[in-house]
């Protein structure tokens, strides 16, 4: 049956679904981004919505100055922003910068495929891993510090046995002919 879990959404859609200008500029970014549908694109949004809203809370005092500290700390780890950014370097990320973190986007960029496309299947596919452990999903968020160990998954080294040495006489020397076997005469009838 499952564990009683709710499922929530990770994302929010656009308010206003039929609006030209937004839709052309989504599928601007799901083209260059090699996105797999918009849905994608809306939960890197919607997460840079969440920054947004927690920086003007530490700005505004509603929130502590920890906080603030805690949020600069994590997006540097993903290296979204620098270490020593200030608060305000918080409101003006955009979605390009969150997108650009993907695997799949970092993949393409260390020169592992050929495009973004081919990026996403490689990682689907599993021929991506990171520090030698396999991915599977495209849109994993990249470390800093993860990014140099990106390389193709090796799922194990093959040992073979050393091959025997042959004797240096054997093998210089000349092949034997090969004989023709020898006819068999029917065997002489016994009286009865």
């Amino acid at each position: 049956m499952g564990a009683p879990k709710r499922f929530r959404k990770k994302y929010d859609k656009p308010t206003m679904m039929w609006n030209k200008v937004r839709i052309e500029n989504e599928h601007k970014l799901k083209e260059r981004f090699g996105l797999k549908n918009l849905r994608e694109l809306w939960m890197a949004a919607s997460e840079l919505r969440r920054i947004r809203r927690n920086t003007r809370a530490v700005l505004s005092g509603n929130a502590s100055e920890k906080t603030g500290k805690e949020m600069i700390a994590r997006l540097a780890k993903y290296d979204i922003i620098k270490p020593e950014a200030a608060l305000d370097d918080l409101l003006v990320i955009d979605v390009d910068k969150i997108l650009d973190r993907r695997l799949q986007s970092v993949v393409f960029r260390k020169g592992l495929s050929k495009s973004m496309k081919q990026s996403r299947q490689l990682i689907t596919h599993g021929y991506i891993a990171i520090g030698g452990r396999r991915i599977t999903s495209p849109g994993y968020t990249v470390r800093r510090d993860e990014e140099g160990t990106i390389a193709y998954y090796k799922p194990f080294k093959i040992e073979s046995a050393p091959a025997p040495q042959k004797a240096p006489e054997a093998a210089q020397a000349a092949p034997k002919a090969v004989e023709a076997p020898k006819a068999v005469a029917p065997a002489a009838e016994k009286p009865a």
